[in-house]
């Protein structure tokens, strides 16, 4: 959800965030360099991409559509809004901030699994865990197989806890097709935001596509597709582009759909 909120303090923000309980609801705080802040129903997260997203398109249903720059806690994201086809619904592609990808020890990926109830056997090791930036920190972590991704039965604050005292937004959970090795499925817990899962993490997706290109995985300028939140029923479609440049933003592109208030 996407707000105007130049008036609103901090608490009444967390307020609306909680009281409206999806993932992120962003606020636009200043209307004139367009600042946006995110807040989950728990807290506040330094950026958000599919609120990004939103943002991006319901400035442009206002503006027209065109080059914006958005000002949020991790640095100014470039976003580009457009038309599809004559009339069509209005598209946004975002830049992220300057990316970073980081090695994750192995105590803190055990622990990791340990909350998810996974084991070492799940994972994909052609996919190796690395904390991921592009915005905010994700652990990411691949499932061997699409079964073991679709089965998602964690420890709500055994998560939480273990991703509090790291600084995470999200795991980033990912499976690579085995029909299409440009397709990635993946799934996102977000208890430090007060939810189970979020079935659609721009955000996340910049930073898997950061870890692709850092790990060599990719062959850039390369372009992936992610499929998100299938398993809850709510199927998101994200686009994400890499340039070879590893000081490059990486690229993701989505649309909005637009809730009755």
């Amino acid at each position: 959800m996407v707000l105007d909120a130049a008036a609103l303090t901090d608490a009444q923000m967390q307020r609306i965030a909680a009281d409206v309980g999806y993932s992120e609801t962003a606020f636009v705080t200043n209307t004139t360099n367009n600042t946006v802040r995110y807040f989950s129903p728990l807290a506040e997260v330094p950026f958000c991409g599919h609120a990004t997203i939103a943002t991006a398109v319901a400035l442009a249903e206002r503006d027209g559509p065109g080059e914006l720059l958005l000002v949020t806690q991790a640095g100014p994201v470039a976003v580009t809004t457009g038309r599809d086809g004559d009339g069509g619904a209005i598209t946004a592609t975002l830049t992220s901030v300057s990316p970073a990808v980081e090695s994750a020890e192995d105590e803190d990926v055990d622990a990791a699994l340990a909350a998810l109830r996974w084991s070492f056997d799940d994972l994909d090791p052609d996919l190796p865990p690395r904390i991921a930036y592009a915005g905010a920190r994700h652990l990411v972590l691949a499932a061997r197989t699409r079964e073991r991704l679709a089965d998602l039965d964690y420890d709500f604050e055994a998560l939480k806890a273990y991703m509090s005292a790291r600084d995470l937004t999200t795991l980033a959970l990912v499976h690579r097709d085995a029909g299409d090795p440009a397709l990635f499925h993946a799934r996102n817990p977000f208890p430090v935001g007060g939810v189970v899962e979020d079935p659609a993490t721009g955000a996340a997706a910049a930073a898997f596509g950061a870890y692709l290109r850092a790990l060599g995985l990719v062959d850039p300028p390369a372009t992936i597709a992610i499929h998100q939140g299938d398993d809850l029923g709510r199927p998101s479609r994200l686009t994400v582009a890499i340039d070879p440049d590893p000081a490059s933003g990486i690229r993701v592109s989505g649309g909005a759909v637009r809730i009755p208030a």
